[in-house]
């Protein structure tokens, strides 16, 4: 397994932490740390995963993967200090505790009927999930939202 963290691709504009502060920011930047934490732990399951991008920012940076514009638009300098909070601690190995090997997220609010979705986690206004074959699905719905578990 081989962890990229430096020379991010995506033209090298970017440092991984601008890159996983992208990620937080504009999927999760008006929710909770704990939503960010969990944003950012999608973000490494797939940089360590064989099916993504092996860096940080070629993961964020990925096509149709994230919001629009994410590696373009502009942050407000005014939120940046917890989103930079919460990157660097990702960075440094943090992860939501129960995140475990999810790669996909989507606004709690939206209702998906697929059958392969396996949900292990609602925080911060997302619902987090594994893709699974529908018979090892265990939780087709997405969980009580839960918060505070990564407070500082």
């Amino acid at each position: 397994m081989v962890v990229v963290l430096a020379g991010c691709s995506f033209g090298n504009r970017h440092s991984p932490l601008e890159c996983m502060e992208r990620a937080m920011y504009f999927e999760s930047n008006q929710s909770s740390r704990d939503g960010m934490i969990a944003v950012g732990s999608v973000v490494m399951n797939r940089v360590v995963s064989d099916k993504y991008p092996n860096s940080v920012c070629g993961v964020v940076g990925q096509k149709n993967q994230f919001a629009r514009g994410i590696m373009t638009r502009r942050m407000d300098g005014k939120s940046l200090p917890k989103v930079r909070e919460a990157a660097k601690s990702v960075l440094r190995g943090e992860r939501h505790p129960l995140i475990g090997n999810a790669m996909f997220f989507h606004s709690a609010s939206y209702r998906a009927s697929y059958d392969n979705m396996h949900y292990v986690l609602v925080t911060g206004g997302n619902a987090f999930y594994e893709r699974r074959h529908r018979d090892l699905v265990t939780q087709p719905y997405p969980p009580q939202s839960i918060e505070g578990i990564t407070r500082r």
